[in-house]
């Protein structure tokens, strides 16, 4: 006479779960199309008093 253990039950339900791979994903699923926008030339203007939220080095960093 053959019984169920707790372990076959287990080991069923994990076949059950993860018998099998998911199916594959195309690369072209994977990538979203954006529209590109101009830059804008007022946000990229030089302003001296705030280079050094945008340069950042050692000897700045230091006060040198």
């Amino acid at each position: 006479m053959h019984t169920s253990s707790p372990s076959d039950s287990a080991t069923s339900a994990r076949r059950e779960r993860f018998g099998k791979l998911p199916e594959r994903v195309r690369p072209n699923d994977m990538v979203v199309g954006k529209a590109a926008v101009p830059a804008d030339p007022a946000g990229i203007a030089y302003a001296s008093q705030n280079m050094w939220s945008y340069c950042s080095c050692l000897a700045v960093d230091l006060g040198l």
